[in-house]
């Protein structure tokens, strides 16, 4: 552990139980990537926040469903409200729709994001766009339990154009490849909504990738990465 990871470590002020479940998330095993889809469990995120300023900004909430064995289990979904200090704009509660009240009686950041890391595991994630997720449930791991949050993650903004070049040039937002796919999205900006609704469009994925012998995890991501690669991002 480098000295970073160590003050970080000492930085967080958890109790005795929350140290321990932390421990716990800690000591599972890693996510195999080569495991086949049909044997697999993945977790499709999404998350609201007080902005898009990933340096600056809160994040309030995160839903997510699980894909498993390549069907979606509604059973086996999360979500969670995180207590904020302070509510976010007028603007931004118009545009998720957690009011003032139900951010501040939110779960306590530690709390919520220890349930959030016990219903995941080690299992892969997804997520439409990732860097945005991935960065504000990063920075929220870093302040609240001072982890390093090295985890899987799959960007269907890259594999949806991957599997489906003739559409890569007009389909950019999730909006754009639910519409064409006829996935139904009626609470768009609640973060287990539009978790759901990706976890659709990665079921079409599914489909298409293994009509392109695609049978894993790890093929996904060559597949995610090779498109970065066309389309010039980082």
């Amino acid at each position: 552990m480098s000295w970073l990871a160590r003050w970080l470590e000492k930085r967080s002020e958890l109790t005795a139980p929350q140290r321990q479940r932390l421990d716990a998330w800690k000591g599972l095993s890693r996510a195999v990537l080569s495991i086949p889809f049909s044997g697999a469990r993945y977790v499709v995120v999404d998350v609201e926040t007080s902005g898009l300023n990933l340096m600056e900004d809160r994040l309030i909430s995160i839903g997510a469903v699980a894909v498993v064995h390549g069907q979606i289990v509604l059973g086996d979904s999360f979500y969670v409200v995180l207590q904020q200090p302070a509510s976010s704009n007028k603007e931004n509660i118009l545009l998720h729709g957690i009011g003032s009240a139900a951010q501040a009686g939110g779960e306590p950041a530690s709390d919520a994001l220890l349930a959030f890391l016990d219903y995941l595991g080690k299992d892969p994630l997804i997520a439409f766009h990732v860097t945005f997720d991935q960065t504000m449930i990063q920075r929220a791991l870093r302040r609240y339990l001072g982890i390093f949050f090295t985890h899987p993650w799959l960007d269907m903004a890259y594999v949806m154009p991957a599997l489906n070049p003739a559409l890569a040039a007009r389909y950019r937002s999730l909006d754009d490849w639910i519409t064409h796919f006829g996935i139904q999205n009626d609470a768009r900006h609640n973060a287990l909504a539009d978790a759901l609704v990706t976890a659709q469009l990665f079921q079409v994925a599914l489909a298409q990738a293994h009509n392109k012998n695609i049978s894993d995890f790890a093929g996904l991501r060559d597949l995610e990465k090779a498109q970065r690669w066309v389309s010039g991002a980082d």
